[in-house]
């Protein structure tokens, strides 16, 4: 016989279930928000869908992930109404910035305090951008020539 033979040997199942219904506290409401005429109710905490897509749009720009990105967050329609208000893209940064801020902490970030965060990011990102001239190494440039031909 092995030891585990015995059903009072085998280890103890790890039920979540029951954990995690013993941590559970009353349902947080999430923060409102209205863009352009419209009212959105984040998620009162980062939803596992919301987390993976946001992962995937890290590493891509195709406009499907965006959308299922602001799907998981706003609903399937809100970047087909968005881009029919004429949303630009710093504006949709700015929503993005104060909405992922708010969702894990609402309060945490005001819009002026979103748009100026989306200035910096944008000015950073033109800064990095743009390609500096390295600087020559001295005594490393074009040896000159004697004009005498091999």
């Amino acid at each position: 016989m092995t030891e585990f033979d015995h059903q009072d040997d085998a280890p103890e199942v790890a039920d979540f279930d029951a954990f995690f219904a013993e941590q559970t506290r009353p349902a947080a409401q999430g923060l409102p928000l209205r863009l352009f005429g419209r009212d959105y109710v984040l998620p009162p905490k980062m939803t596992t869908l919301f987390a993976l897509q946001l992962q995937r749009v890290h590493t891509s720009a195709r406009p499907e992930d965006i959308r299922r990105l602001l799907g998981a967050l706003f609903g399937p329609d809100a970047i087909g109404d968005w881009t029919e208000h004429g949303m630009d893209d710093r504006q949709f940064g700015i929503v993005l910035l104060w909405s992922t801020s708010n969702m894990t902490e609402p309060g945490s970030m005001t819009m002026a305090q979103a748009a100026e965060e989306y200035d910096a990011r944008e000015a950073a990102q033109a800064t990095a951008g743009k390609a500096r001239p390295r600087p020559r190494p001295k005594g490393k440039g074009k040896q000159r020539s004697s004009g005498k031909r091999s």
